[in-house]
């Protein structure tokens, strides 16, 4: 990829978005996790549009550094491609003596309120889609409980209160959150019940997992045998 201006300054858009092929770029295997943090950082580093542009030039993308401004309206899983697009499918959810879910590709709303009596939902957040940038999920139960389901690089907040009850967060913790991830914040109340925020790999990031791992257990087959 060429710039005919290479040293037009970079916009923090265009950092995040970078940021974001890089992560798609690892979790389909076209990267290891070492040159993507060697990547990401200079992108985060990076001042000008000649600086951000050889970072993704050998990755399947647009042709030039002014395109990267402009992201690929997939239906992949990347965030910058899923924050702040259409209106949300849903905002809310009620469950009484039952259950309710939310998973898969959906549009999360601005404000998102789950009330559950004696019974139980889930929200899964690792496919879907944000109305908004910044984003509210209530969850008010009674003698019930709420799951929410999140990737490991999400920015969320828990900030609800409870009685003979409780929020927690739980789950594999990467320890960075991606530049282009929502800002999502879990609170309510719950009531002799629970609301749980739970960490878990993509499925896609899982594949990617597996996958090393079937290398790296090639790799030590092949140096066992060598040695032999």
């Amino acid at each position: 990829m060429t710039s005919e201006r290479p040293e037009i300054r970079a916009s923090d858009a265009e950092r995040d978005r970078v940021a974001e092929r890089l992560r798609e770029a690892v979790a389909e295997g076209r990267l290891d996790m070492e040159e993507f943090d060697e990547r990401l950082e200079a992108a985060l580093k990076a001042r000008t549009h000649g600086e951000l542009a050889p970072l993704i030039r050998d990755l399947p993308a647009p042709g030039t550094t002014a395109d990267v401004a402009r992201v690929p309206e997939t239906d992949g899983s990347g965030y910058a491609a899923r924050t702040g697009r259409g209106h949300a499918t849903s905002k809310g959810a009620f469950a009484f003596w039952g259950g309710f879910e939310r998973k898969g590709t959906w549009t999360v709303g601005r404000l998102f309120t789950a009330v559950v009596f004696q019974a139980g939902g889930e929200i899964d957040l690792r496919e879907a889609r944000f109305e908004d940038r910044d984003v509210v999920i209530r969850c008010f139960t009674v003698m019930g409980g709420v799951q929410v389901v999140v990737p490991p690089d999400m920015d969320v907040q828990v900030r609800g209160f409870g009685l003979m009850g409780g929020f927690a967060e739980t789950g594999e913790d990467e320890g960075r959150i991606s530049p282009a991830s929502p800002r999502v914040i879990v609170t309510g109340f719950a009531l002799m019940g629970g609301v749980g925020v739970e960490r878990k790999l993509r499925g896609a990031d899982k594949r990617r997992l597996k996958e090393e791992r079937k290398r790296a257990r090639l790799e030590k087959k092949a140096n066992r045998e060598e040695l032999d």
